[in-house]
């Protein structure tokens, strides 16, 4: 059996190039919405500077890109097949001086402390071994007052959506990944990845936990997916320097 790392490498690497229309089906057609919401929340000004880990196909590092306009943005994914596809995405944007996209692995970050602005993470944090060590690397890397930013996919709380949901997350949702990307059992394993998942309270709290300030938690579409946010401690001015974010 293999351990969850490689077995997450298998099914991303094979995937790749069904992922963005699983994306729409996998969200209801909202993960694009959820990003824009995001960017906004976010209020990246220019020249700023972003790692965007397990950044798959490379949207959101995109998005980073644009806001950004003219600072360095780096994606970071464990695929290189996903990473290939990104990079043809990239050069169509005509981003590829901004955007370097790099091989590797978001629990041990290439990158000295205090390197970014701000450290994303879209889609990504429930499939990583150690998702606190995700966190710290991320927290490590941004700047002090620099943001942390998480947005994935969480735990309807309400009925009768939250049924419905899981009806088809478990039921449906590997039915179609079979028709339509011709993998079953990855997009079983994907539901399954969310079981032992925390819901968005949860990951709120782990946020505090390793130090995060000034956390900020926005459940998004009846809760089937959320956004974090949480700012490093400006050392010089105290925490409650980000409080205007």
């Amino acid at each position: 059996m293999k351990n969850k790392e490689q077995f997450v490498h298998s099914v991303f690497e094979s995937i790749a190039p069904k992922y963005d229309l699983m994306n729409d089906i996998l969200s209801f057609r909202r993960h694009k919405a959820w990003r824009s919401f995001t960017m906004k929340k976010m209020k990246v000004p220019a020249g700023a500077t972003a790692i965007d880990l397990c950044c798959g196909t490379c949207d959101w590092t995109l998005s980073l890109a644009k806001a950004s306009g003219t600072g360095p943005i780096v994606g970071l994914d464990f695929s290189q097949h996903m990473l290939d596809y990104g990079a043809e995405k990239v050069k169509a944007a005509g981003r590829n001086e901004q955007i370097t996209l790099v091989q590797g692995n978001a629990m041990s970050l290439p990158y000295d402390d205090h390197s970014f602005d701000y450290a994303t993470i879209g889609f990504g944090l429930r499939n990583v071994p150690d998702l606190e060590q995700v966190l710290r690397e991320m927290q490590r890397v941004v700047k002090p007052g620099g943001q942390v930013v998480c947005l994935e996919l969480s735990k309807p709380t309400w009925q009768p959506f939250k049924s419905i949901y899981y009806f088809y997350f478990q039921r449906l949702l590997p039915l179609m990944g079979k028709l339509i990307a011709k993998r079953y059992e990855q997009y079983k394993w994907l539901p399954e990845s969310l079981v032992s998942f925390p819901d968005h309270q949860q990951l709120a709290g782990i946020f505090r936990q390793i130090g995060l300030t000034n956390v900020q938690a926005y459940p998004l579409t009846g809760g089937i997916a959320a956004l974090h946010i949480g700012f490093k401690e400006n050392i010089k001015q105290g925490p409650e320097a980000s409080q205007h974010a």
